[in-house]
């Protein structure tokens, strides 16, 4: 039962959703606005707030992993958290790409491009404990964890927001509102903001491995007739073996199918698949599933509201692009918001949020028709086709400056992308 209202307070900012896009974003604005701007995070689940509460690792065999590009890290490094993040992950030294059963692969490094390394896998956990614990060193954040924001509506100046915390409802005005409610966004769908999904009629299934050869940091894209297998480099399992994470796409019954069986034939079903790159695969942890699905909010801007991360774009997992674009979209915003808040412009107006979009569109496009093709491209099985690729991917291998395109264009360092610098 809900009881009473509280008092109104105001903030600058509302985060509505405490994730890694929500705690990244918080950070980037308090970051470059030198803590003037007053953000509120708003989370479902409970976050612990003391600001003594230093990250804590815990690395078990099955944490789930993120890869974070090039791009990501020229936007986290000023922010003060890079050297902790490194403390637990693992460094991309090369992408070996192939076909299975076609001639042609290429091998990408990060020599290619003069860059320290193509990526780093980290995991959510360690990357989620990390960022929250730089917010609660800010003394411009505050945090309700758990709530929940009911209801957001515009009003004359910014937006009237509604908050249930343990039982009771508080009411915040704010200038801006984010979405960063994640995939499914209950928010989005109250504002009547329509997202168009389509589905890849496949399911992802996720898992750690671990094998008999060490990667030497080397993560795999394979491509099969049934859909691409991902192996991402983590550090080794307890058991001190080999691990990575596995990405596998796959029809919709064989990976309820995979999800189901035994350990011994999903390992066997694995080599089959993937070969024997990285010698005998000796263990699956945990495996879960999701159905593959693109999904585009039809609208990311209003009056005083954004729509970010997940909410706004959910993509394939093929290329790894989901949260490295989200990261970008928050370093736009929050370009273009700490520079209206300098010239005391309001934060939630039209005009300025339009900007924002305009600004990310070919950014958002050119990764979600990479991320959405990719895939597409090496399951069809007409020979050109394949005759292509398998060409296509030679012709990497000795043109460097289209490898290096190649490269920028998956790690998201392209003319006009949003970096961390301001």
């Amino acid at each position: 039962m809900v009881s009473g209202v509280a008092k109104i307070t105001d903030y600058d900012i509302v985060i509505a959703g405490g994730g890694m896009v929500g705690a990244s974003l918080a950070l980037q604005l308090s970051h470059h606005s030198q803590q003037q701007l007053r953000i509120l995070v708003v989370e479902n689940f409970p976050i612990a707030t003391e600001a003594d509460a230093i990250p804590n690792y815990h690395s078990t065999f099955d944490a789930r992993t993120t890869a974070l590009s090039y791009s990501s890290q020229l936007i986290l490094q000023p922010l003060g958290v890079w050297p902790m993040l490194q403390q637990h992950f693992t460094s991309i030294d090369r992408i070996h790409v192939s076909e299975r059963g076609r001639l042609g692969s290429t091998t990408l490094r990060p020599d290619d491009v003069n860059w320290p390394a193509l990526g780093y896998v980290i995991e959510n956990a360690w990357l989620g404990s990390v960022l929250l614990s730089a917010l609660r060193e800010k003394n411009n954040i505050e945090f309700l964890a758990p709530a929940t924001v009911k209801n957001i509506s515009p009003q004359q100046q910014g937006v009237k927001l509604t908050i249930e915390q343990d039982a009771s409802e508080k009411i915040i005005n704010a200038q801006l509102a984010v979405i960063a409610d994640g995939a499914n966004s209950g928010l989005r769908e109250q504002l009547g903001i329509a997202a168009k999904v389509h589905s890849y009629q496949q399911t992802a299934l996720i898992a750690n491995v671990s094998f008999t050869k060490a990667h030497n940091g080397c993560a795999y894209e394979r491509f099969t007739d049934q859909g691409p297998i991902a192996l991402l480099p983590l550090n080794d399992s307890e058991l001190g073996q080999p691990r990575a994470a596995l990405v596998w796409s796959l029809p919709n019954t064989e990976a309820q199918y995979l999800c189901d069986c035994d350990q011994q034939e999903f390992l066997h079903r694995l080599q089959q698949r993937f070969g024997h790159r990285q010698g005998e695969f000796i263990r699956v942890g945990d495996r879960f599933s999701y159905p593959l699905t693109l999904i585009e909010a039809e609208e990311q801007v209003r009056s005083g509201i954004v729509v970010m991360g997940n909410a706004a774009h959910s993509l394939h997992p093929v290329a790894g692009q989901g949260f490295n674009l989200a990261l970008r979209d928050c370093a736009r915003l929050t370009q273009i918001v700490v520079k209206a808040y300098q010239n005391k412009q309001a934060l939630g107006e039209l005009v300025l949020l339009q900007s924002y979009q305009q600004q990310q569109q070919f950014d958002q496009q050119k990764t979600i028709t990479f991320s959405d093709q990719l895939p597409t491209l090496f399951t069809r099985d007409q020979w050109p086709l394949s005759l292509l690729r398998g060409v296509g991917l030679g012709v990497l291998d000795i043109a460097p400056l289209l490898k290096t395109q190649f490269i920028h264009h998956a790690a998201g360092v392209h003319d006009g992308a949003a970096t961390g610098h301001h």
